[in-house]
């Protein structure tokens, strides 16, 4: 059980370090009033393919990371208390 739970430890730490330089890179986007008053439209090629921007990338890189640190976390949690 030792093994296992220096494994998830170390597991954790990489996943944390991730998830920290992968939020770093975000650009921020923010569209604030001015987006609201005007209507940005959604129908455009840019929206259409965000998810093959960088951008995009980051994104859904910084989603799977959280998903993997929360379940991460949850399982150091039983661990500790086995």
């Amino acid at each position: 059980m030792e093994i296992l739970k220096y494994l998830l430890i170390g597991i954790y730490v990489i996943v944390c370090l991730a998830l920290i330089v992968v939020a770093m890179m975000q650009s921020k986007d923010d569209g604030g009033m001015s987006g609201a008053i005007a209507g940005s439209s959604s129908n455009n090629f840019y929206e259409k393919n965000k998810g093959r921007t960088r951008e995009g990338k980051l994104k859904r890189w910084t989603i799977i990371l959280s998903i993997v640190f929360a379940i991460l976390t949850i399982a150091l949690s039983i661990v500790y208390v086995i």
